[in-house]
This record gives structure tokens, sequence and C-alpha cells, in this order.
């Protein structure tokens, strides 16, 4: 009885400084990446192919030089639900990276012109390469990272998520992470060689210097010559961490109609079997009603 007392007490008091912690602080200092809006969120949401194909620019000229995508293929981004370049587009790109293939009759290995089936190659041959170019630090492969990287939301708020189906903690922390590098505030220990301060960082402090800058990578123009988007850091944060979404998820779109279908099936099917249990039941067996 007392252990129960006590288990009572933990959890009104869990609950007490669940509710009572600030919204936009993680419980070890860290702060809440704010919530954005996402074409593919909720039960319905889709991909925008024109957001996700300037997600893969970014990804191309900015990340590709340190981060790896080592789980896609290429002729992925010809998939539906995807980006959905063109098959010709598809092969023009893979052509354009060298990959390592054999060994040939010779027992070598070799460099050939990419193909559709390949994967996206690494930028670095190992991870001690990876680390001794990037001053130690590892660049994390960016093929399920959009899954990885989340935060804690705290009760009651993941309770609710549950209802509202908010499943974008993934991207809303990668966009925040790369638009959220400033000088670091006053009273913070001096930071070392090869850090950066970032206020969404755990600790606030990472490896990475700013990846994204206003202009730095152009985007297709419009009929009226002009970029449909803004060329800023800010609208390229969300478009690569779209892009990162797909990359983490490519059948998310497939999995959200697939799971609707089925729950309007089951729906029906529910429906169906109470009036039929309400038809073959309504009488007892020896013909009287059934009270």
């Amino acid at each position: 009885m007392n252990s129960f007392r006590l288990s009572l007490s933990g959890l009104a008091a869990g609950l007490a400084l669940s509710l009572a912690a600030p919204s936009g602080q993680a419980a070890e200092g860290r702060v809440e990446p704010p919530a954005m809006k996402w074409s593919f969120s909720g039960p319905v949401g889709t991909f925008d192919r024109a957001q996700l194909q300037r997600g893969f620019k970014i990804y191309k000229e900015v990340c590709a030089a340190c981060h790896g995508a080592s789980l896609i293929a290429f002729r992925n981004l010809a998939e539906p639900g995807g980006p959905e370049f063109s098959k010709g587009q598809v092969a023009a790109l893979a052509a354009t990276y060298q990959i390592k293939d054999g060994p040939n009759e010779q027992g070598e290995m070799f460099d050939r012109p990419g193909r559709p089936a390949d994967r996206f190659p690494s930028p670095f041959p190992n991870e001690q390469a990876a680390r001794a170019a990037n001053g130690g630090a590892y660049p994390p492969d960016m093929s399920v990272l959009a899954k990885a990287r989340t935060y804690e939301r705290g009760f009651p708020r993941f309770v609710i998520d549950i209802f509202s189906q908010y499943q974008e903690q993934g991207p809303d922390y990668i966009h925040a992470l790369l638009t959220g590098y400033k000088d670091a505030p006053q009273g913070f220990p001096p930071l070392q060689p090869g850090q950066f301060y970032n206020e969404y960082m755990p600790g606030h402090l990472v490896a990475m210097p700013k990846p994204l800058s206003d202009g730095q990578v152009e985007y297709p123009k419009g009929p009226d010559g002009k970029s449909p988007v803004p060329e800023t850091a800010e609208q390229y944060s969300k478009d690569v961490a779209a892009f990162m979404v797909w990359m983490a998820e490519p059948h998310m779109e497939a999995r959200k109609r697939i799971g609707l279908q089925v729950m309007v099936f089951l729906l029906i099917f529910g429906g169906l079997l109470y009036y039929t249990k309400k038809k073959v039941w309504a009488r007892m067996p020896d013909g009287s009603p059934l009270h």
C-alpha cells in the first residue's frame, strides 16, 4: 500500500513538473525548435514535388560535399511519390558520378560512370578519412537523418501528438539547426577551434560551420525570369529538410494512402458486422424475441 502511494506521489510530481516546465526549453536547456508548416504533415499530407527538387539541389551542391546518402539510389529520384525527375534526367545525373566497381578480369577495382541503379557514393572512402577532413568530426549519413534527429515534446503534448498525427519533429529540428547559428551569448564558455554556437543544438556546440547563406544556391527560374521562392537560407533550410524527410521515408505517400483505405474499409466492415449480428441474433433459437 505504501509503495502504491509513493508511486502515485511520484506520478503526480512528475506531471506537475512537466506542466510547469516552459514549453520552449528542453529539460537540458535546449531551445525547442519552432513548429513549421509542411505539405506532407497530417494523415493525408503529400510532398511538394518542386520543393523536393529544390531540396535535392541544395543537397547536391552543398550537403553532399560532406554528407553521404548511402541508402538512396539515383533511380529513386524518378519514382512516384518523390522528386519525380524524368528517367533521362536521372540517367544524366548518375553519369556525372564515378562509381567504384569490380573486380575486373585482372582482379582490380576500377571506376566507371554511375548508372540509375547505383546508390549515391560517399564523399569519403572511409570514416577515418571523413574525420580527418572535418577536424575529427564525422558527418552523419543523411539517408535517415530526418527520422533519427528529434527532440522531446514532453507531457501532455506527446499524448496530443498521437491524435493530431504530429510527426514532424525531425524536419522541424533540421530546419531550426540550419538557421540557428548565432554569436555565443555573454557568459558562454569560449569556443574552441572547430566549434560553432547553435541555438538549437543540444549543448549549443556544433562542429559543422554554418552551411547555408542567402543567395548561395540558384533556383530554377519561372517564366518571368525569377525564382518562384526566395533564395534565402530560411527557404534553403525548409527545402533540404523536406528532401531529407523524403529520403528517410520515400514511400510515405503510399503508406498514408493505403492506411486511409484500410481505415475506410474497417469502418464499413465494422458496420456490416454490427448489423449482421443484429439481424442474426434478433430472435432466440425458440423464435421468441431477444430482450
